[in-house]
């Protein structure tokens, strides 16, 4: 997929436009992104970065990081995705000055939208306006009950299995592996400890079976309370494999919630239950059809 910063890196050719911020790229974005593939005309996204929220001040947990966002845009089929660098002067830009430096001179002829859909300054750009100004407009029909919004309410209880139902792919963690207190190792359980961007939504605190690519990972989200720990730690086990993780990203599946974090009465009752938590992760179930898991890459033992 083509990634472009600005409306002059992308031909104007006959395009069929997705608009949105798509974070997570849930299953209420992939049908408005399938209405624009659906044309036969070239499909692309326009989308923006930072989350329009935020630069008017606004905080927003992200579902994805931008880079994780566009490998997901690329997997709907998407070929070209335009980038806004959104800004201020862009949030105060007129809905037709919107279309005219952003749609029509990448050559959008349709755009793809929720009946919704509102775009430009004060919001006041509409289907309607996009249709007065000669862009053919494909009403998607909402997707009932999902929204990013209720999407991140789950995220936050640890419902994991009911947010994937609506994202149509498990939730995920992402980040760099950065060094640890090395404790994992000590107890027979090296974990990969991530560094993630703050923004990022992350979990509710808690234990849960997930995956690293092709191997299962046994994940911890928390403070550590065996250890008196008061720092946020992502922690991931990944089981039947051994190397080196240091300064790779990782793209974390999160499966099922096993159970809150907790201390323990000694730390071989510690270990007993990371034995548990192991086996459990090995039992879980991913909670869409194998099929559908995205190329997070392989380890080799």
């Amino acid at each position: 997929m083509n990634v472009a910063r600005s409306a002059g890196d992308l031909e104007v050719v006959p395009r069929a436009v997705a608009i949105g911020t798509f974070d997570g790229v849930h299953l209420g974005h992939r049908a408005v992104i399938g209405s624009a593939i659906a044309s036969g005309l070239r499909p692309t996204v326009v989308t923006f970065d930072p989350h329009p929220r935020t630069v008017l001040g606004r905080e927003v947990e992200l579902l994805a990081t931008l880079d994780r966002r566009l490998e997901l845009l690329e997997e709907a089929g998407v070929q070209d995705t335009f980038v806004v660098p959104f800004t201020v002067e862009i949030a105060a830009l007129p809905a037709d000055e919107f279309v005219r430096a952003m749609l029509l001179a990448i050559g959008a002829e349709v755009v793809a939208a929720g009946a919704d859909f509102h775009f430009g300054h004060g919001r006041t750009g509409d289907l309607a306006l996009l249709r007065s100004l000669g862009i053919e407009t494909r009403e998607v029909p909402i997707v009932d009950g999902i929204s990013s919004t209720s999407i991140r309410e789950l995220v936050h209880g640890g419902a994991v299995v009911e947010a994937a139902a609506m994202l149509g792919r498990p939730v995920e963690v992402e980040g760099l592996v950065v060094g640890g207190d090395h404790r994992g190792t000590g107890l027979g359980f090296p974990t990969a400890n991530l560094e993630v961007d703050p923004q990022l939504l992350v979990p509710a605190h808690g234990i849960y079976a997930g995956a690293v690519g092709d191997r299962r990972a046994a994940i911890s989200i928390g403070v550590n309370p065996h250890y008196g720990g008061d720092t946020r730690r992502i922690e991931a086990f990944l089981l039947d494999w051994t190397g080196d993780l240091y300064g790779r990203r990782l793209v974390v599946e999160v499966w099922q919630r096993l159970r809150d974090e907790r201390a323990f009465a000694s730390e071989a009752a510690l270990v007993a239950q990371i034995a548990q938590d192991v086996a459990d992760t090995r039992a879980a179930v991913r909670p869409l059809a194998p099929g559908g898991a995205p190329d997070l890459g392989s380890f080799s033992t």
